[in-house]
């Protein structure tokens, strides 16, 4: 079983699915595809943290206990997500891509 995921804002959803306004997130979305693939292919949590290239880290702060993590989409771009579960078992609630400069 692969890990799944869930998007909070229908933006990234879109962006997902169909590429819908691509251009708003300029050098990443190459990136933003990648990550995905690696999430999409990731059995349990623990894959994520096990790729050192994805930066997987539990944010510091206000924001760290909310739950959010980010995931490195590039030196400027991270992916935030929150770890969820259901009864199926764990999954990622993709929060949205965020600028860090």
């Amino acid at each position: 079983m692969f890990l799944d995921f869930v998007f909070k804002k229908k933006k990234i959803e879109l962006l997902y699915t169909t590429e819908k306004d691509a251009h708003k997130y300029p050098n990443v979305i190459d990136d933003f595809f990648e990550v995905m693939a690696m999430i999409t292919a990731a059995e349990t949590i623990q894959d994520l943290y096990a790729n050192k290239g994805l930066h997987f880290e539990k944010l510091k702060g206000k924001r760290g206990k909310q739950g959010q993590y980010s995931l490195r989409l590039n030196k400027q771009w991270r992916l935030i997500v929150i770890i969820e579960q259901d009864p199926q078992g764990k999954y990622l609630l993709i929060i949205d891509i965020e600028d860090y400069h």
